[in-house]
């Protein structure tokens, strides 16, 4: 159901970079290259997570001092760590102010830090952090929990990092010799902060190699930059023409409106997806620096394998899993939903879609869908997910109960 998009890239600009140094034994051990002395990563601990709309991974830890169990979002398209504004407040984190700037889509804004943290993972406790503070109010919204940080480069850089989807669990291993399993694709990303890799595209007889950001915080398939698309050709083919449907996305910053339309194939290495779901947008922050990259790959295309997230060694290993051939999320009503106040509320519609054709009003409150009365965000987005149905929903409107029926159309 293409109600809200979440695009977490939290690109933490003007970080002061950490100097390394090598010493001349090492330099010699290098040389000799014996590799039979190479420490062997070690596993360091193993929890679960939860996954969210679009496959957005979600663990529970805590910060030293304190007793409460917070939520993060684990996110490659984070190059550094962070903690939300109400959750500081509400335990009385201090913070230091800065000069630093953080940049996402909605916006980009100077960002005060609680520094020398301690993260206490399950089996794990990860000391001298920096977090930046965000205002992820809107995030926790779009999920219907709240969101108390996200973790990205500062923990990930520190370790090998395994997500499985199948399992939902996550393993900590010790820097040193990994050993990835068979049957997977090795992809050596560019990595400074935030993995990039080369990856082509094609819609007809346009095709198009570019670089992309490796963004499991995004929960979409595809972001694109208008001016990537319009350059490349993507969309021009008359014969290969698509539907380009106005919706709604979120991100750092804010609210911003987008289009949405199909690709005919991306390609990570030798795996082959068709007819991608694809958000494209005016990228006014400059996040992709055009012609650099040409958008984001987020974690609902990512979801489809097994990660090991190598930072150590700039190495990314993906394996296929059961969800690989899972069907692509087509349906779209126009329809935006976030959890408010503990209601599904209709916060807003947009122009000419199939919900505002059917009625529905920005401000509405959605009570059940179908006969649940779960109030459960997630499961409301899985009732409205069935292209060419028409599930009926009661709403609150005005203090006055409505019950209206929403056609679900297709992106394709």
């Amino acid at each position: 159901m293409r109600y809200t998009l979440l695009l977490l890239i939290c690109w933490l600009c003007l970080m002061a970079a950490t100097g390394n140094s090598t010493s001349a034994s090492a330099l010699v051990y290098l040389s000799a290259n014996r590799t039979d002395t190479v420490k062997k990563a070690a596993l360091i601990t193993s929890f679960p997570f939860r996954q969210y709309y679009g496959g957005v991974v979600v663990i529970e830890a805590r910060l030293n001092g304190l007793p409460d169990t917070l939520q993060f979002i684990l996110d490659t398209g984070s190059a550094g760590i962070s903690l939300d504004t109400s959750t500081c407040a509400r335990l009385g984190i201090p913070l230091t102010p800065s000069d630093k700037i953080v940049r996402g889509l909605g916006g980009a804004k100077p960002v005060s830090f609680a520094m020398h943290r301690t993260l206490i993972l399950p089996g794990l406790e990860v000391d001298s952090l920096n977090f930046h503070v965000n205002d992820y109010e809107l995030i926790s919204q779009v999920y219907g929990l709240q969101v108390d940080g996200i973790i990205g480069y500062s923990l990930l850089s520190r370790y090998i990092v395994t997500v499985d989807y199948d399992k939902e669990m996550i393993n900590i291993y010790s820097k040193g010799q990994y050993d990835y399993p068979r049957g997977g694709l090795l992809l050596k990303p560019s990595l400074t902060l935030i993995p990039i890799i080369s990856a082509p595209l094609r819609n007809g007889k346009a095709e198009s190699l570019n670089r992309y950001y490796f963004d499991t915080g995004a929960g979409m398939c595809l972001l694109l930059s208008n001016q990537f698309v319009k350059d490349s050709g993507l969309l021009s083919s008359r014969k290969r023409r698509r539907k380009i449907i106005q919706t709604e996305a979120q991100g750092l910053g804010g609210k911003m409106s987008m289009h949405i339309t199909t690709i005919q194939e991306f390609k990570i290495g030798n795996y082959a997806f068709r007819n991608v779901p694809v958000y494209l947008f005016d990228d006014k922050t400059n996040i992709t620096a055009y012609p650099f990259l040409g958008g984001m790959i987020g974690n609902d295309l990512l979801r489809r394998f097994n990660l090991v997230l190598n930072y150590p060694k700039k190495e990314i290993y993906l394996l296929p899993n059961t969800h690989y051939r899972d069907p692509f999320d087509y349906s779209y009503t126009g329809l935006i939903i976030y959890f408010v106040n503990g209601r599904i509320e209709i916060t807003d519609v947009i122009g000419s879609s199939p919900a505002e054709k059917a009625g529905f009003k920005k401000g509405d409150i959605i009570l059940a869908i179908n006969n649940n009365f779960s109030n459960n965000l997630q499961v409301y987005r899985d009732l409205l997910k069935n292209v060419g149905t028409r599930p009926m929903l009661l709403l609150m409107r005005n203090n006055e109960l409505i019950l209206k029926k929403l056609p679900i159309k297709s992106i394709l």
